[in-house]
């Protein structure tokens, strides 16, 4: 990203026009979009070089943003979470492709993709979050030998079958995919949302952790 001109410029409250309502979706957008201005501006200015530097800057940016209150308390959540990320994490949190995949899944770039470039859009991104990801052969998904989930851990875990027969060859969504989610379930549902897919838990009691992930666009006989 290259840009220019005073960072003032792109900073603080977002403007609600007249007769326009600034959703939460507009609101993170334009929080990712102050933080990755003022990232290539420092770029440019050669303080943050390397990816302990990148780190450094974004960690003191978040803070000082969530201190001034530059932002609506609506997305006061979503600063307090990455700030978090990158104090603990360090470089291993990769704030900038976190605040990126924000920005972009809150301006719609995603939603002119397939159904399966979106899926695979989220999981890379639940990844990046450190969240456990598993394809399971029909020996692991179910049977004696099924493996055995934990609520404690962050996990997604998808059947390699059913993903297979889930797609036809355009990546469009042709069958339902389950999944099974354990952990922060609300927030990797949140990210699944981001990313225009829809998981419905089945509400069995025998399968607690699994859901049906559905496309909200492009879905076979969805449209």
């Amino acid at each position: 990203m290259t840009v220019s001109g005073n960072p003032q410029n792109f900073c603080g409250q977002s403007k609600e026009g007249e007769g326009h309502s600034v959703t939460l979706t507009e609101k993170s957008g334009h929080l990712a979009w102050c933080a990755l201005v003022a990232l290539a501006l420092a770029r440019q200015n050669g303080d943050a070089l390397s990816p302990a530097q990148e780190n450094l800057f974004l960690t003191r940016w978040l803070a000082t943003a969530l201190k001034q209150r530059r932002f609506s308390r609506d997305v006061a959540p979503d600063i307090e979470w990455l700030l978090k990320q990158g104090r603990q994490l360090g470089v291993s949190a990769k704030l900038a492709s976190k605040l990126n995949y924000l920005w972009r899944s809150c301006t719609g770039e995603l939603s002119e993709q397939n159904d399966l470039f979106r899926l695979t859009y989220a999981l890379e991104t639940a990844k990046d979050m450190s969240w456990n990801y598993r394809l399971l052969s029909d020996r692991e998904w179910s049977g004696r030998y099924a493996v055995a989930l934990s609520a404690g851990v962050n996990g997604i875990y998808l059947s390699r079958t059913n993903l297979d027969a889930a797609f036809d060859d355009d990546g469009r969504q042709i069958n339902p995919l389950l999944t099974r989610l354990t952990g922060n379930v609300g927030g990797v549902v949140k990210l699944f949302n981001r990313c225009g897919w829809h998981a419905e838990s089945e509400g069995d009691a025998s399968l607690p952790y699994q859901f049906t992930l559905m496309a909200r666009q492009g879905v076979s006989g969805k449209d």
